[in-house]
C-alpha cells in the first residue's frame, strides 16, 4: 500500500513473480504501476505490506532493505547509461572484485546480447537499440534474482522494437531471472508475458495467463483495454435481452436491469452467403442482422468497415482480413459467434 497526500495510489497489490518467467504489470498511465515498481526496488517505501524475495523478508512496516541489498536489477526507459564510461565499464559498474573478473563478466554478457567488439565504445557511439542491450547487460551483470523493467522499449523505433524485445526475452529466460515488466501497451504484454496483472486505480483487477486475460475479461473496461470493442446495450426481461442478432441470455441480472454485450470487431462476420459467396452461418452464430455501410478504411493488414444497423440505429465495426472496401450505403448482413461475446451488467 502507498499513499500520497491522502490518496491511495497502490492499494492491496499482491504479486508473485516466478523464476524464469515474465510477469507484466499492465495498465493505463497513472494507475500505480511505476510506484509499485519503485517500492519493490526499494527507492520508495510502502506505507503497509510485506516484500519477500525467495522467502526472505526485505521490506515490511519495520524493515527497509536498501536497493543495493535486495539483489534486484533495474532497467528504465531512458537506459541511464553513464556517458563518460565505456560500454565495458558501464556493464561492470555494479560488480565487485578484481578488474579481470569484471572484464570477463562484461565480455560474457556483451556476447550474449550481440555486442561483441563494442567493449571500448562509448554510449554516444551506439544506436538506441545497442544502448538498450548495454543497459540489459549492466542490469544482469550482478546476477539479480529479480529484474524490474519500467517501459524499457518505449524509446525504440517501431522497426527495431519487436526484434529487440524478443532478443531481450531470450537472454532473460536463459539467465533464469524472474522479471517484472511495467507497460501500458497490451501488445507488448501479450508478446512477452507468461503472466499478466491488469492494474487499474492502484489495484490489480485481473491476473492470469495472457490467453485467459484476453479471452475472459472481468468487465467491459478490461475487454476494451486490449482491443477495440463494440457495445450492444439492452434491457433484461425473463433473463433475456434483445439484440440485432437475436436474444442473449443475461443470467443473474434482474428484469428491467441493463446489460452490455461486448463483441470485438474481428469477431463480427460479414455474411457473404446472401450474395452466394460463402457458407451459411452455423447455429452458434445467432441470427444474421442487416446493416448499412457508413465508411470503410484499409488499415494495412485488414480493412475496418463501419455499419449502421437497422436495430436502434446501432453502430458496429467489423474487421476483414486484406482489402475489403464496400461503398457507403451498401447493405450487408452480419453474424457473430455468441461464444465470442461477453455479457456484463451495465
Amino acid at each position: 500500500m502507498r499513499e500520497f497526500q491522502g490518496k491511495r495510489v497502490v492499494d492491496d497489490v499482491s504479486l508473485q513473480v516466478e523464476q524464469g518467467q515474465v510477469t507484466c504489470l499492465l495498465g493505463p498511465s497513472g494507475c500505480g504501476k511505476s510506484t509499485t515498481l519503485r517500492i519493490i526496488a526499494g527507492v520508495d517505501r510502502q506505507d503497509g505490506g510485506d516484500l519477500l524475495v525467495d522467502g526472505e523478508m526485505i521490506a515490511s512496516d519495520a524493515l527497509h532493505t536498501p536497493p543495493e541489498g535486495r539483489s534486484i536489477g533495474l532497467m528504465f526507459q531512458d537506459f541511464a547509461l553513464f556517458p563518460h564510461l565505456s560500454v565495458e565499464d558501464n556493464v561492470g559498474f555494479g560488480l565487485h572484485g578484481a578488474k579481470s573478473k569484471k572484464r570477463a563478466r562484461a565480455g560474457e554478457l556483451l556476447e550474449r546480447v550481440g555486442l561483441t567488439g563494442y567493449a571500448k565504445k562509448f554510449p554516444h557511439q551506439l544506436s538506441g537499440g545497442e544502448q538498450q542491450r548495454v543497459a540489459l547487460a549492466r542490469a544482469l551483470a550482478p546476477r539479480p534474482r529479480i529484474m524490474l523493467m519500467d517501459e524499457p522499449f518505449s524509446g525504440l523505433d517501431n522497426r527495431l522494437r519487436d526484434g529487440i524485445r524478443d532478443d531481450t526475452l531470450e537472454v532473460l529466460k536463459d539467465e533464469g531471472t524472474a522479471v517484472l515488466l511495467v507497460t501500458h501497451e497490451p501488445d507488448e504484454a501479450m508478446r512477452m508475458a507468461d503472466n499478466i496483472a491488469l492494474m487499474r486505480d492502484g489495484r490489480i483487477v485481473q491476473q492470469g495467463a495472457p490467453y485467459n486475460v484476453y479471452n475472459a475479461p472481468m468487465d467491459k473496461a478490461a475487454a476494451a483495454f486490449f482491443s477495440d470493442i463494440n457495445v450492444i446495450s439492452g434491457k433484461v426481461q425473463g433473463a433475456l435481452t434483445e439484440t440485432p442478432f437475436g436474444q442473449f441470455l443475461a443470467p443473474g441480472v434482474p428484469d428491467g436491469g441493463q446489460v452490455e454485450i461486448i463483441i470485438r470487431p474481428q469477431h463480427l462476420r460479414i455474411d457473404f452467403d446472401r450474395a452466394g459467396q460463402g457458407p451459411r452461418p452455423t447455429p452458434q452464430d445467432g441470427a444474421p442482422a442487416r446493416g448499412t455501410v457508413t465508411r470503410a478504411r484499409f488499415m494495412g493488414r485488414e480493412s475496418l468497415v463501419e455499419f449502421r444497423m437497422d436495430f436502434d440505429d446501432l453502430i458496429l465495426r467489423a474487421t476483414v482480413p486484406g482489402v475489403f472496401l464496400p461503398k457507403p450505403d451498401t447493405v450487408l448482413w452480419l453474424s457473430l459467434r455468441r461464444d465470442r461475446c461477453f455479457v456484463f451488467a451495465a
